[in-house]
């Protein structure tokens, strides 16, 4: 654990939503009124949270803005397509009964055309500066001390109405130097505040010390994850976990398999059996999981490069809980189960990972922290994997989690089927 990161947050497995699809209100035409209160249904979904195993909803916008929530209007406002101060207020009282902490979604590097503070925006000339090319994506002026300001108070006014963490989307944007003026001015105002970067390239470590975020989004591991499953290919996986290693060094990274800006994991994977392979690999590693909704039950969607190329993957839920196919069960009661065991373990926040066997299609790793381990097997192969505890310097033990056919529950010896897992407690 960071000195920054609150204690918490040792216990997180984030459900995230992305709300303006979620709840129908975007895109939509027309555009749901304020008096629909659609923030509302999401409080319907908060039971099959916590029966999932989350310990906390992080949201994706919920600010005024003019269309997908990215391209801000006004962050003292819920959009009104989604409802008003008094929906968010009883989303949150809903969340926090259930013991469910509650992360927001800050766009603080980018706003849209209709945004409140013209004066805020970053200008070359007499143009304003865009986001990536986005002509709707204006650029805060973040050398302006009045834009540190704002910020500032934008996350102590939603802290204060309840709201347990930020998430910094476009943190890789914006200067280390922002964030490091704006940080320890809220955390002075609420030290058990959590904020999470989205960082996607470069050096996660240096970030995070230079800019004093609590964590950044693991990117690198995501990648490694269903690139090695497609590939056959665990050596590219294992590189990802030495470096995990070392970020797990300076702080805990927020990990994931699927979130609102990429395809699907189910539609990632060129075979769908390796889904369970994944899933064993966000919940047996060091981090701060998140379940991005509809993952837990294997649901489809391809991002594309195009106008509403995200809409896909970020689809409307109808009324909780969903019917299933037998798959789709199948698949949300091994989120469950590796969920329970997670929790069961939560040194398992901060465990780093160490090569037992490793060849392109098997890896057998020990995930550990101090004195606590679990070895993981997996297997990609046709051809079933045999794991001899003895030559991985464990005399025996106890499998808790995997695939195939029951086996002894002491042993010394175990196998893995084709395309199987296990997890097995050292005895």
């Amino acid at each position: 654990m960071t000195a920054a990161e609150p204690e918490w947050v040792r216990h997180v497995v984030w459900w995230h939503i992305y709300p303006l699809g979620f709840v129908g209100a975007y895109p939509a035409d027309p555009p749901p009124a304020l008096e629909e209160h659609r923030l509302r249904r999401v409080i319907a979904w908060l039971d099959h949270a916590v029966t999932l195993g989350a310990s906390g909803i992080a949201l994706g916008p919920v600010f005024a803005s003019r269309t997908h929530g990215y391209d801000t209007t006004d962050h003292y406002d819920i959009d009104p397509r989604l409802g008003d101060d008094d929906d968010f207020d009883a989303l949150v009282d809903a969340a926090h009964q259930r013991g469910l902490r509650v992360l927001l979604d800050g766009v603080f590097n980018h706003v849209g055309p209709d945004f409140v503070e013209p004066s805020f925006l970053r200008r070359t000339g007499d143009e304003v500066d865009t986001f990536e090319g986005h002509g709707d994506l204006l650029a805060l002026d973040h050398d302006n001390p009045a834009v540190a300001d704002y910020v500032t108070d934008v996350m102590t006014h939603w802290l204060r109405r309840g709201a347990d963490g930020w998430r910094l989307d476009a943190a890789y944007a914006v200067a280390d130097g922002f964030w490091a003026q704006v940080l320890p001015r809220v955390r002075q105002q609420f030290p058990q505040a959590y904020f999470v970067a989205e960082i996607i390239h470069g050096d996660y470590a240096a970030r995070v010390q230079e800019a004093g975020f609590d964590s950044v989004t693991q990117y690198e591991l995501w990648k490694a994850v269903w690139s090695a499953l497609n590939d056959g290919n665990f050596h590219e996986l294992n590189w990802a976990l030495v470096r995990h290693n070392e970020f797990l060094d300076t702080f805990v990274p927020l990990t994931f398999v699927g979130n609102h800006d990429v395809t699907r994991i189910a539609s990632r994977l060129d075979d769908i059996r390796h889904l369970e392979h994944a899933l064993v690999l966000l919940m047996t590693t060091g981090g701060t999981p998140s379940v991005y909704a509809g993952d837990e039950f294997a649901f489809r969607g391809v991002k594309e490069e195009r106008f509403g190329g995200d809409d896909a993957v970020r689809p409307e839920f109808g009324s909780a809980p969903p019917q299933l196919d037998t798959h789709s069960t199948d698949v949300f009661r091994l989120h469950q189960h590796l969920i329970g065991l997670r929790r069961r373990h939560p040194w398992l926040h901060t465990a780093r990972t160490e090569a037992l066997r490793l060849d392109n299609r098997r890896y057998v790793y020990r995930t550990g922290a101090g004195p606590d381990s679990l070895i993981v097997a997996l297997n990609i192969d046709d051809s079933p994997l045999t794991v001899s505890l003895p030559d991985l310097g464990v005399p025996q033990g106890q499998i808790v989690a995997g695939s195939g056919a029951p086996q002894p529950e002491i042993l010394s010896a175990a196998e893995v089927p084709p395309h199987g897992w296990l997890v097995i407690a050292p005895r």
